[in-house]
């Protein structure tokens, strides 16, 4: 597992260096094409932007799927002081923002610099704090700009897309910190999962596929899938908070969340196999998250359906998870679709 530790955490690091906000992912799925394809596969994209291949096997089909968009930004609108007013992209917490660098995408391909502030930041000028509700955020461009006119000759626009920075850093002690480990960490899991079963030459026990979404943070990523699915898995994040038994070094198994109960009998094959492996893993309940797989099961598809992932601490902020969570996910999916 060791040598595919060390490829899932390059390609944490390459998959988080390229923005890719709900709406804004072709380069994020170019990199998995390429990917996919030096690893000897045969990826496809779908016409909304989807990457999909099939890893091998026969028997019952299984997709698991993993999301490539993140939470960000558009520009909403100019003001005339030269600052940019911004409209979420996904579930985005503004407080968790404010202060942060991030990239100003046009449509004809430039970027710039800014940083993320509230209208009234300084500690030494407010009368009273500013709460960082989206109506009092604003980017400032790191450029000479005081005039709406002064943005606009830069060539920036209304639908815009704003990237916050990842900023993603590995400790020494094995903690991953970064945003956007929703869900790029498992992304960059199944990537090794790919890696292995090409140099390993696994056995696959059923036709494995993998899916790659570019729209799950709003909500219809897995609305399309393979019409043959008989069984999949998502591939996302695992929760850690209060009332919750996972801990950022453990693998997730949820058994409901806010669209209801997840397939008891694959849960509970899941969590036999957890334990049986001797996994550090704990099953609960997200009562404020969504997957693909339900976004599938909204779209009619007959499927069996699961959620796993690693558990991520502060979700939708400044992430963290640690490499003992990639390490147990990986070994559940590996004994899931090999015994």
């Amino acid at each position: 597992m060791s040598s595919y530790m060390d490829f899932i955490t390059e390609q944490l690091y390459a998959l988080t260096a390229i923005p890719s906000p709900t709406g804004f992912t072709k380069k994020a799925a170019d990199y998995l094409l390429a990917e996919l394809t030096s690893l000897g596969y045969t990826p496809e994209l779908s016409n909304k932007g989807n990457v999909s291949v099939t890893l091998g096997g026969s028997g019952s089909p299984l997709v698991l799927a993993a999301h490539v968009d993140t939470l960000g930004a558009m520009v909403r609108s100019i003001k005339e002081n030269g600052r940019l007013r911004p409209t979420t992209l996904g579930g985005h917490q503004w407080s968790t923002a404010d202060g942060e660098n991030c990239t100003i995408h046009t449509r004809d391909g430039r970027v710039y610099t800014g940083v993320v502030l509230n209208t009234e930041p300084s500690a030494h000028v407010a009368d009273q704090k500013v709460e960082a509700l989206e109506e009092n955020m604003e980017i400032l461009l790191d450029e000479n700009v005081s005039s709406k006119e002064d943005v606009l000759a830069l060539g920036i626009q209304t639908g815009d897309i704003i990237a916050m920075d990842p900023r993603t850093v590995i400790t020494k002690s094995g903690y991953i910190k970064s945003r956007f480990l929703d869900d790029k960490l498992s992304a960059a899991i199944l990537l090794g999962l790919a890696r292995a079963i090409r140099d390993e030459n696994w056995k696959l026990n059923r036709k494995v596929s993998l899916l790659f979404t570019v729209y799950e943070e709003v909500g219809h990523g897995g609305c399309f899938i393979p019409s043959d699915t008989e069984e999949m898995l998502s591939v996302d994040m695992g929760c850690v908070g209060a009332d919750l038994g996972c801990t950022e070094r453990m693998v997730s198994i949820c058994a409901k969340d806010s669209g209801g109960p997840y397939n008891y009998d694959l849960v509970t094959t899941l969590s036999n196999i957890a334990r049986e492996q001797k996994l550090d893993y704990a099953i609960d309940i997200y009562p404020h998250y969504g997957s693909d797989v339900e976004a599938s099961l909204r779209a009619g598809y007959d499927i069996r359906h699961g959620l796993i992932g690693p558990g991520v601490y502060a979700s939708h902020n400044y992430e963290r998870s640690h490499v003992n969570g990639v390490r147990c996910t990986f070994e559940l999916l590996k004994t899931y679709i090999t015994k």
